[in-house]
């Protein structure tokens, strides 16, 4: 942000306290913080969480997680239930906040989530999706976009989903 969108004077940088250099507008006499867009991004299982949903639109190749911006005055979580209902016809059952990763070409934190759809049907998806498929979890990590945001919450949900296993099984052998 080069120019306050308040009265379009030019920001500078000015130290504020712990915040460190923050741009500034000397003419509004205030600090600007930086403006960026919040998205969510869900990982979705069928119910008996053996599968992950993909999704690939836009006429890319690619597939990816469900995801979509969160709208004024709603909640991450209410966004996780409503993009998964609008672009798939599923119903959100049980979700979980996973991770968070600021993507920069788009300038948007990405919040990610776990969430458990009520059935494996996919026959509602919106325009907005060119196909959608269940894959067994090792597919789905063979198939997501390479190099990708979906690719990095996903590696993380089930890193971290292992890590959890594991440290259930240590507790039942003590």
């Amino acid at each position: 942000m080069n120019f306050c969108y308040e009265c379009g004077e030019r920001l500078i940088f000015k130290p504020n306290g712990i915040d460190g250099n923050i741009p500034y507008c000397s003419k509004c006499g205030v600090f600007r913080f930086p403006i960026f867009s919040t998205a969510v991004s869900m990982i979705v299982k069928n119910p008996t969480r053996d599968k992950i949903l993909l999704i690939k639109q836009y006429g890319k190749p690619s597939y990816v997680l469900v995801a979509g911006y969160i709208n004024r005055g709603e909640s991450a979580q209410e966004a996780v239930v409503r993009e998964v209902r609008e672009e798939t016809g599923l119903n959100v059952v049980d979700l979980q906040p996973s991770t968070s990763k600021f993507f920069e070409p788009t300038n948007t934190l990405m919040l990610s989530f776990f969430c458990t759809a009520d059935s494996e049907t996919l026959n509602r998806t919106n325009e907005e999706i060119d196909s959608a498929e269940w894959f067994p979890v090792d597919k789905a990590v063979s198939n997501i976009k390479p190099n990708s945001i979906a690719q990095h919450f996903l590696l993380y949900h089930l890193k971290a989903q292992t890590e959890a296993d594991i440290g259930s099984r240590q507790k039942l052998l003590l």
